[in-house]
């Protein structure tokens, strides 16, 4: 962001009385909500100076650079203010856990509506709610997780399970047997989630990737 840019930020954030706006953090990858907290002029400035969040402790009374201590700083992708111009979102590449307790996301208690009983809705509810899923064991790496050993292992044992699954999928179609492809393609797809998720690639910009050349082949036979 340019200092011109910064300056009419500046001028058209509707900072309270406080001289603070709140911040919604937001990971750049899953889309999950991971915290919201609050910033003042000078915790955006260094925000944007440094590429990383800063905010303002409403409790300390000072600055406070997320993840100083920790280690679970928060990378900045973008940040934009909404309409009225009373909140930011600031989404990020989040490094460990975003919550102080250890979670992924400081928002993991539910009162109600929660994804997996909205799954009926939508027929691709479960690959999100996955894709959530697996970003939280990215974050906090629970121990004795399936995916916390793939994570901790890195990406060569990762893609040796791709490979692995791939095989057993090939295999199962070769056998005709629905039962073993639908398990084997289950298996097939999580390997590959953990894939995109240990590179930071979220399923939205797969799923670009598939409208963009859907849209050229649309051109090409008009």
């Amino acid at each position: 962001m340019s200092g011109n840019a910064l300056e009419t930020a500046f001028e058209s954030i509707k900072w309270n009385e406080a001289g603070l706006v709140p911040a919604i953090v937001q990971d750049a990858v899953s889309k999950e909500v991971l915290m919201l907290a609050y910033m003042n002029r000078q915790s955006l400035a260094k925000s944007v100076e440094s590429g990383e969040t800063w905010f303002w402790s409403r409790s300390r009374g000072e600055l406070w650079h997320k993840g100083a201590t920790s280690g679970h700083i928060q990378r900045i992708v973008s940040m934009q203010y909404d309409c009225d111009g009373d909140t930011l979102l600031v989404r990020v590449e989040q490094q460990g856990p975003a919550c102080h307790t250890g979670a992924y996301s400081c928002f993991h208690h539910t009162i109600a509506g929660d994804a997996e009983s909205a799954a009926g809705s939508d027929r691709f509810a479960m690959l999100s709610r996955l894709e959530t899923i697996i970003s939280q064991r990215y974050a906090e790496r629970p121990e004795g997780a399936y995916t916390t050993y793939l994570f901790e292992k890195g990406v060569d044992k990762i893609l040796k399970k791709v490979g692995e699954e791939t095989a057993e999928v090939i295999i199962a179609a070769k056998n005709k047997d629905n039962d073993e492809l639908r398990c084997e393609t289950s298996d097939l797809i999580f390997h590959l989630m953990v894939l995109l998720r240990d590179r930071g690639l979220s399923l939205d910009e797969v799923m670009a990737e598939l409208g963009k050349r859907h849209a050229q082949k649309s051109q090409a036979s008009s």
